[in-house]
């Protein structure tokens, strides 16, 4: 059988469609990512070397924070998904 000027068998499975490209990430996510890594970690050492919290309090305080913004933000990209749909 002749598909496209290719020759294959009846057996063959149709070809895969090439993966979708993802969208380029525009410059104002990339400085948000980077003034919230950049908060974060300062919130970090601020509990460990101001405060004399343990490092091992601080970083939890902090992955906490960080959590925290993943749930948000994980919540409002599906709340936006959901109205376009």
């Amino acid at each position: 059988m002749t598909v496209d000027g290719e020759v294959r068998s009846e057996t063959d499975p149709p070809a895969a469609p090439p993966p979708p490209v993802p969208a380029p990430v525009s410059r104002a996510t990339v400085l948000a990512y980077a003034t919230v890594a950049v908060l974060l970690a300062s919130w970090v050492l601020f509990g460990w070397l101001v405060q004399q919290q343990g490092l091992v309090d601080s970083l939890g305080e902090g992955l906490g924070a960080a959590f925290t913004l993943l749930l948000i933000v994980s919540v409002v990209g599906s709340v936006r998904q959901h109205r376009r749909d």
